[in-house]
C-alpha cells in the first residue's frame, strides 16, 4: 500500500519484487494459458489485483437503475471493476471511501489489468464530480 496516485511507481516496485522471486529457488505453479495457480479461483490468470482507495460518497449514495444497486456498483460493473470496503471484501465503506480494483484477471496481462483499473478510476472520478 502506498499513499498518493503514482501507479507507475507502485507497479515498478512490484515488478522488481516479482523479478527477485523469479530469480530465487522458489517454484510457482503456472499454466501456459491460465496463468499462476493461486489459492483463490477468482485470481486465476495474472493473480494481480490492482486497487486504489478513493472517496466517492455521491456515487455510493445515488441509487442505481437496478434494485438494490448503487450508481457506483453499476458503474464499476460496466468498467470491469469491483468496489469493496477499505478493509477488504464484504466490508463496508468508511466515510465514503472505497477500495476499487480490477475485476478481470484471466485473459489479460498485468499491465492491461492496471491500465483497465486506471482508466476506470478516471471515469469514476468524472462521474463523482458531475454529481
Amino acid at each position: 500500500m502506498q499513499e498518493g496516485g503514482n501507479l507507475k511507481e507502485v507497479y515498478t516496485r512490484l515488478a522488481k519484487a516479482v523479478k527477485s522471486l523469479e530469480n530465487s529457488d522458489l517454484k510457482f505453479a503456472k499454466h501456459p494459458k491460465l496463468g499462476y495457480l493461486t489459492f483463490c479461483p477468482s485470481n486465476l490468470g495474472t493473480a494481480m489485483r490492482a486497487s486504489v482507495h478513493i472517496k466517492v460518497p455521491k456515487l455510493a449514495a445515488k441509487s442505481g437503475k437496478q434494485a438494490g444497486k448503487t450508481a457506483l456498483d453499476e458503474l464499476c460493473a460496466e468498467l470491469h471493476l469491483q468496489p469493496r470496503g477499505i478493509h477488504g471484501e464484504h466490508t463496508e465503506s468508511v466515510g465514503g471511501v472505497y477500495d476499487i480494483s480490477n475485476k478481470r484477471r484471466l485473459g489479460l496481462s498485468e499491465i492491461q489489468a492496471v491500465t483497465e483499473m486506471f482508466t476506470g478510476i478516471q471515469k469514476i472520478i468524472e462521474q463523482e464530480k458531475a454529481l
